[in-house]
This record gives structure tokens, sequence and C-alpha cells, in this order.
């Protein structure tokens, strides 16, 4: 099953791949050897957490391998705008209830930042969202009860 993801999304985990194995993954190898050079390993602390950060890394490493794979990178700005609400729109709410305004970027799951302003299309918002047009009502089913918003204007940045 492929993962959308857009194209900054794409770009944001092959510069951590390239952290991790080209700066982090040798610093750890030596490290690695400096707590092997301390003695015997069985009641050795350092090489034990050594040993583990070198596990965290390569399994992070695996897991990006993985999500690159399989990603469905998609680049909104070869959308054409329909005004309609798509995965990588960027999409102005106003809050019915409150008159509060927001605006949220819909993006893959792993790029999903609410301080950014990026929300996930799998969660609540992002899934009313989706396929909505401008001057839309949206009903949102959110942790805190039932939020109603009005799409006020659909982006492709």
């Amino acid at each position: 099953m492929s993962t959308p993801m857009t194209v900054e999304g794409e770009q944001a985990l092959r510069e951590e791949l390239q952290r991790l194995k080209f700066a982090l993954r040798p610093k750890i190898i030596e490290d690695l050897a400096k707590a092997r050079a301390h003695g015997d390993l069985r009641e050795n602390a350092e090489y034990h957490a050594v040993r583990e950060q070198h596990g965290f890394n390569e399994g992070r490493i695996q897991e990006i391998e993985g999500k690159l794979a399989d990603a469905q990178v998609i680049d909104i700005a070869r959308i054409r705008e329909s005004g309609k609400v798509v995965f990588g729109a960027t999409v102005s709410l106003e809050n019915l209830d409150s008159g509060e305004s927001v605006r949220y970027q819909i993006v893959g799951e792993d790029e999903a930042d609410i301080k950014l302003g990026k929300i996930s299309f799998s969660s609540p918002i992002g899934r009313a969202l989706i396929g909505k047009r401008c001057d839309d009502e949206v009903e949102v089913n959110a942790p805190g009860g039932t939020v109603s918003y009005e799409i006020l204007k659909v982006e492709h940045l």
C-alpha cells in the first residue's frame, strides 16, 4: 500500500536518512570502537549504551527507507486548482462557533505537525475536509466534541 507524501515531506525524510547514514552512523561506529577498547564488554555500560543507540539508528534508517519505498509523492503545484480540498492543499477555515480562523495544509501522517499548521489527511479534520469546496460547511467529530467550520479558501501552494 502506497503512502501519500508531499514533496517537502519526502525531502525531509531523505535529509534525515542522509544524516543518519552518513553523519550519525560513522560517529556511532567510532564510539563503539572506543567503548570496546575499555575492556570487559559484559560490565561496560558505555558499550551497551552505544550498542543500543546503534540499534535505534539502524531501525530508524530501515523505517525511513521503507517509507520512501512505499511513498506516493504528490506535488500539489502540479495539480490543477479545482477549488476542492485535496491532499497537499492549504485550507483556510473559520470556526463557526468561536469565529476563530485557522489555516492548515493537508499532509501525510509522518509530516503532520499542528504547530506548523500541517494536519494529516487521516486526522478527523483532514478526513472531513478532503473533497469539500470553498464556502462548504464541515462538521468535524473531534475528541472534544463536534466542531463546525466554514471553508474560506483552498490554495495549492
